[in-house]
Order: structure tokens, then sequence, then C-alpha cells
């Protein structure tokens, strides 16, 4: 069986040992309309043996196969946690497959509510977006050395976060921490309820610490603008090991497409780090959401960020 073929012929409900380079959770894969859902077993599959797919215990045969099916995209269980999420997502980049969490649905965003405001937002991130990359470019190369002198390891930072109706994409910051501080996130944030910020993270750079004053290491989210996943304005930003942990009832706030700036930004920045109160301030912002309101965001934004007050 070629690998061109080999997906298309799996069983409709297959068992999911090992994905990626370490060993992950048990879970079972569906197809629905060319999509491919991904959710932990039930009780009753617990009981049944699993069923043996060696094909899907090697990463690189596993995204070949990907890649040359005729699947649109791949929707992931939340529960089926972090390390997974971000095993299958990586896969998803590397065979150019769309990925997203399933999250409750009923949050009236405000592109349905008013999609001719909404389009010119969108038309307005674009250019705004565009112009700053292009004005601002010196001082990216500035900071770019600034970033590779101060310490060892790339210039940006990667990594995934939650954007539009789920939507897993790769957020773009200049590097303010030493390289492996992913690797030791959770070691050493331990069991830390809010969201996952420390004032004197010991992984911060000297320079990674003055850009994070002035929120200078956000300047390459533009890239992410251009690329639609991101706006100038909107709800923070989640972090998958944030999202995780944010009670069911204010899941629907992660449907919306986040922003470099916001409410949380501008009012609260990390003077509140409180998960539940952070996602009822994005439900309220979406809620009342207009364009100007997004203008007078964007103007409260400016003396926030120079005066780096709450900014960590």
């Amino acid at each position: 069986m070629t690998s061109s073929t080999a997906l298309l012929k799996m069983p409709r409900v297959l068992s999911l040992a090992q994905l990626d380079d370490q060993d992950l959770s048990p879970s079972r894969l569906l197809w629905r309309q060319q999509w491919l859902l991904i959710k932990l077993p039930t009780i009753a599959s617990r009981r049944r043996p699993m069923q043996s797919v060696p094909a899907l215990q090697n990463r690189q045969w596993f995204e070949a196969c990907l890649a040359r099916s005729p699947v649109k995209g791949i929707r992931a269980d939340m529960s089926l946690g972090e390390e997974t999420i971000r095993s299958w997502a990586m896969a998803c980049r590397r065979t150019h497959k769309r990925i997203f969490v399933c999250l409750p649905s009923g949050t009236r965003l405000p592109k349905s509510r008013s999609p001719l405001a909404w389009g010119f937002k969108r038309l307005a991130d674009w250019l705004i977006a565009a112009s700053l990359l292009v004005v601002l470019s010196p001082l990216f190369l500035m900071l770019a050395v600034l970033v590779r002198w101060d310490s060892p390891g790339p210039i940006f930072f990667r990594q995934w976060r939650i954007g539009y109706r789920g939507e897993l994409f790769q957020i773009l910051k200049f590097r303010t921490m030493q390289a492996d501080a992913e690797q030791i996130h959770h070691q050493v944030m331990g069991k830390q309820s809010g969201i996952h910020k420390l004032k004197n993270d010991p992984r911060i750079t000297r320079v990674g610490r003055w850009l994070r004053k002035y929120s200078l290491d956000e300047l390459p989210q533009l890239l992410n603008v251009l690329r639609g996943e991101m706006s100038l304005v909107g709800p923070r930003p989640w972090a998958l090991y944030d999202a995780m942990r944010i009670e069911p009832a204010l899941q629907g706030r992660l449907n919306a497409l986040p922003g470099i700036t916001g409410a949380w930004q501008v009012t609260e920045r990390s003077n509140n780090c409180n998960l539940s109160a952070v996602s009822q301030l994005d439900l309220d912002y979406l809620k009342r959401w207009t364009v100007l309101r997004d203008f007078q965001l964007l103007l409260m934004t400016v003396p926030k960020v120079f005066s780096g007050l709450g900014a960590y």
C-alpha cells in the first residue's frame, strides 16, 4: 500500500499511541466530511483492545500520508491536553493542513453582527500593519541584532496560540527568554493558577526584560496581522497552557480573532492575571465591539507602551 492511499484506507476509528518523538495519550481518530476529529478514547473504547496501526508510530510516514490525503484539516478535542495538541499542530504545520481545537459555540462574534464594519476593520488592519512594517524596519533590524548579541538562540520566538474559531497559529515575537524556555515552562510556573506570567521569571534575558517593558517584543505580530491570524485590536491570544485552564462557560471567547492590543492590555495588563476575569473582560469587549471602540483602544495603547507600567 502506498503512502498516498494509506491514510484513505485507515479504519474510520483508529487508536493513536504515538505521533511524534514522544509518548502521547491514546486517542481516537474519526472521519467527518474530510475532517479528521481527534478525541480521547471513551470508556467503552478503553475496554476494547486498542487497534494496532504500526504506521502511526512513525512520524515521517504518518505526515507523508497526511500530506497526500484529501483531509482538509484536523479538529482536536481540548481534553487531549497541551502536549498532544501541540504535536498534532506541528504535524499539520509540516504538511500544510489546518488545525482547530473544538470550542463551544454560542458567543456571537462582531463579524456576524456587523459584517460591513468588520470588513472595514480588517482592511484597516492590513493597511496599518503593512505601513508599520515598512516604517519600523530599521527598528526591527536593531532589535534583531540586540537579541542575537544578548543570548544564544533564535531571534524570533514562535508559540502555538488559539485564533479565530479555534484555529491554531504560531505567534511571532522577538525572543525575550533563554532558548530552552518552553521546555522548562511548567517547571518554572509550578501550580500557578492564573495566567502563566511571572514578574521575576528567571528565564528572561537582559535585553528581553527591556523589550517586554515597552512591548517591543510584540512588534513581529504585525506579520501575524498581515497573514490574517490576528488583528491590531482584539482579545488576548491565549497560549495552549492558559487556554486549557479556562472554565468551560468562558471558552466560547476563544472563538474570537485575537489582537496585538485590547481591553486587557490597556486597562489591566499584568496587574490582573486571573484567567476568568480576563476572559470575562474579553467577552464584554466582544459584546460591545465597534470600530470606534477599537480606535480608542489603539490610542490608549500608545501611552501604556511608552510608560512601561504593568508589563513584564
